[in-house]
């Protein structure tokens, strides 16, 4: 193939990927639901499942999710990118799938703020059964991110079901109530891991994972010298 070639071919799949991210960014219009849309968002959230390493199931979901969305008018004026992501969010609440939205957000091509929004109007308007995350559910992954033992990770979730028999979970981010637990378990098993790194496989700020920890390790009588 020549130089010319080879820089025509370059040009065409960039103007294709620029094609579809200017779709994906494009808000829904009534006309669109059926069309542009589906095609673009089904590739929006496999790439989503990819990128986060998630089941097929969850995918398969999502795309249903997707295209009963279709039929509403809770995604008017919101882009495919919005969507898609809430939908594979959603998916993933229903399938237990332990993944925070910071997570997916952070994947994808918007926004933490319009995802939430739009994640909890498709949840109302189509009566997803998404049901509530348990932070017991996030233990096992960050546990092997961080390279900690079974006996580990075994010690967090007693730790949660300890501090959440004392409703001390109750309004807070899941994710980040179970990153904590891990977080003092790691001390207490001499197998220590900084708040920087801990924060970093939960995606929430240090300074949360250090005030959930001291609330856990409170409730339960230790204190930090133990």
């Amino acid at each position: 193939m020549t130089d010319s070639n080879t820089h025509s071919r370059r040009m065409d799949d960039n103007s294709a990927t620029n094609f579809d991210d200017q779709i994906l960014h494009r808000r829904i219009k009534t006309a669109e639901r059926g069309s542009e849309t589906l095609p673009v968002a089904k590739a929006e959230i496999n790439r989503l499942c990819a990128e986060l390493s998630l089941d097929d199931s969850i995918e398969t979901v999502a795309q249903a999710i997707y295209r009963r969305s279709l039929q509403t008018d809770v995604i008017q004026n919101r882009t495919i990118a919005e969507v898609a992501t809430a939908t594979v969010y959603a998916s993933c609440r229903i399938e237990r799938r332990a993944i925070s939205l910071t997570e997916v957000a952070s994947a994808a091509a918007t926004g933490k703020k319009h995802a939430s929004r739009v994640y909890s109007e498709i949840s109302r308007e189509l009566s997803l059964n998404t049901g509530p995350t348990d932070p017991k559910d996030f233990v096992p992954r960050f546990c092997d991110e961080l390279d900690l033992s079974k006996k580990t990770e075994e010690k967090a979730i007693e730790i949660l079901e300890e501090t959440m028999d004392k409703g001390l979970h109750s309004g807070k981010s899941p994710s980040a109530f179970a990153a904590a637990s891990v977080y003092a378990t790691a001390l207490l098993c001499n197998e220590a891991r900084t708040q920087t790194e801990v924060a970093a496989v939960a995606m929430v700020s240090e300074n949360t994972i250090r005030t959930r920890y001291q609330e856990q390790i409170h409730a339960m009588g230790i204190t930090e010298d133990e």
